[in-house]
């Protein structure tokens, strides 16, 4: 694993607004953020030069340096090449990379000539020894000149990088356009060039203006950009300044936020979208129909979890160790959450539930050059960000852990046909581990439950309402088989096993029972 130095996010004085909502995305060696009116680069490649005054007495003769003008040091004779400058007169700072040779003199005078421009020689003298990364600070365009580089939307909450622009939406002032900077250079935003890597707004590009309010960016490599929409989806196909074209995806289906949505490693998209989770197929560079991959297993998820977009967070994320796709849903008040474990292996949905302290605010897979740091990390309600860990028993909340409860109801089964009963005679029932050499490893204790009635849909009420079962008992641990001699009769029965004890674990090899007719024996 690489030392490097970690960089704090000045949250002093509204730098970052932590209570308003917080997208960034990378690009460059930087991290992007759009944070409403706060719109700031976290810059991990530059070196930074401080000047008390970025153009000299003679300001006439000398100009503010630009993006790719290489500037030497007048007694080290290092050299540098410009990436970002804040400011047009006075003092500034000046990013960029050391070519050659060390700057260090702290009141050096650095010359060199912009490529463009009626005044195109620049010399400033520096302030202090040039500063090495990581950086922080505003976002804003090249020299802070808006005549020469145009004006960056007011407020955003979207960004991402697409075909080598940075694209930025959710203006509340204008929550249907989008903007994007000049190809390979973030700090150029004047839409008015007409070369093909010219800076592009939804409002003044061929591919125009989306008719409804994005709450999503969602780039596919260089190959399209769709725009996730409250009602619609639409996608951006090839570049705006170089016959793109903006296309339907669907006019009938929307996303619900800016993390709401994943590929996986196939490259098929998933996102929650109006009715239900979808999966969007990506073949030869091109997305397929929408697939509601709710509509039978939860038909009834948007309804059940009535999440208001105001209140509540959902992100979605892909494990690529685990081989599934993780849904989660947190109120960002008080992290209370509801989460879905969506399992690729075997297409099946299982519902979750963390500890408040554990609600999901975002979800980053981490792919560490260094295998034993790859995955899923979770960034939580409480600041910290957690990993799924199969070794441990507990779930973490901090300073202390917490029990995992956990259950699974096994499919309901019909003991009789028609109207006749049907009677349970016995259940053989192997736990995991130890001399059945288990595959799970070694399992503690598991509570059993039994629930009949005459129709499935009761049963499942009575084990969702926490009904008294009719008959229940626990099966010791590892390994062990274990035969359950209860006898229950009905015409339907629901078997369900779980384990709420602290510091237990638990897993099933296999289950096999004896059903009779009912009726004298």
């Amino acid at each position: 694993m690489a030392v490097g130095t970690m960089i704090e996010l000045d949250t002093s004085g509204g730098t970052i607004d932590t209570s308003d909502n917080l997208n960034m995305f990378e690009g460059y060696q930087k991290v992007f953020i759009v944070n409403g009116a706060n719109l700031k680069v976290a810059d991990f490649i530059n070196t930074k030069f401080s000047t008390a005054d970025i153009l000299p007495p003679t300001e006439g003769e000398h100009a503010a340096p630009q993006k790719g003008t290489i500037l030497t040091g007048g007694t080290s004779n290092a050299t540098m090449i410009v990436d970002y400058c804040n400011a047009v007169n006075g003092a500034a700072l000046v990013y960029g990379s050391v070519l050659t040779g060390t700057f260090d003199e702290a009141a050096e005078v650095l010359t060199g000539q912009n490529a463009t421009g009626t005044v195109k020689a620049v010399s400033f003298t520096l302030d202090a020894l040039p500063t090495v990364k990581p950086h922080w600070y505003d976002w804003t365009p090249m020299n802070n000149d808006t005549a020469t580089y145009g004006t960056m939307p007011t407020k955003a909450y979207l960004g991402c990088l697409y075909r080598g622009r940075c694209v930025i939406s959710g203006d509340p002032d204008h929550p249907q356009q989008w903007y994007m900077s000049r190809q390979a250079n973030p700090w150029d935003f004047a839409y008015v060039a007409n070369d093909a890597q010219s800076p592009v707004a939804g409002n003044n590009a061929d591919a125009g203006e989306i008719g409804d309010i994005i709450r999503a960016l969602i780039p596919y490599k260089d190959d399209f950009l769709i725009f996730g929409c409250a009602s619609t989806m639409w996608m951006l196909r090839g570049d705006p300044a170089c016959g793109g074209s903006l296309d339907e995806l669907d006019l009938t289906v929307g996303i619900y936020g800016a993390q709401s949505w994943c590929f996986d490693g196939a490259s098929n998209l998933y996102f929650w979208g109006t009715g239900g989770i979808y999966r969007v197929p990506i073949t030869n560079g091109s997305p397929g129909a929408l697939e509601n991959i709710t509509q039978l297993a939860l038909p009834d998820i948007v309804k059940d979890e009535l999440v208001d977009p105001s209140l509540y967070r959902i992100t979605l994320a892909y494990d690529r160790i685990r081989m599934g796709i993780l849904v989660c849903i947190t109120l960002l008040s008080d992290g209370t959450n509801s989460n879905y474990w969506y399992d690729l292996r075997v297409e099946g949905f299982f519902p979750e539930t963390y500890p408040e302290q554990c609600g999901a605010y975002s979800l980053y897979h981490y792919a560490a050059t260094d295998s034993e740091y790859q995955d899923l990390l979770v960034g939580c309600k409480d600041g910290y960000i957690r990993k799924f860990d199969e070794t441990k028993k507990d779930d973490d909340i901090g300073p202390t852990d917490i029990a995992i409860s956990s259950h699974v109801t096994l499919p309901i089964i019909k003991l009789g046909e028609d109207d006749i009963e049907g009677k349970l005679k016995s259940l053989t029932v192997v736990t995991a581990g130890g001399s059945a050499g288990g595959s799970f490893g070694d399992t503690d204790s598991v509570d059993y439950e039994y629930h009949v009635a005459s129709d499935a849909e009761t049963v499942l009420e009575y084990i969702l309402d926490g009904a008294t079962p009719k008959e229940s008992g626990t099966l010791s641990g590892t390994g062990k088989k274990s035969r359950i001699r209860k006898r229950v009769r009905g015409q339907y029965l629901g078997i369900k096993l779980e384990n709420t004890n602290d510091t237990e674990t638990w897993a099933i090899e296999r289950i096999s029972g004896e059903i009779q007719p009912g009726g004298k024996e």
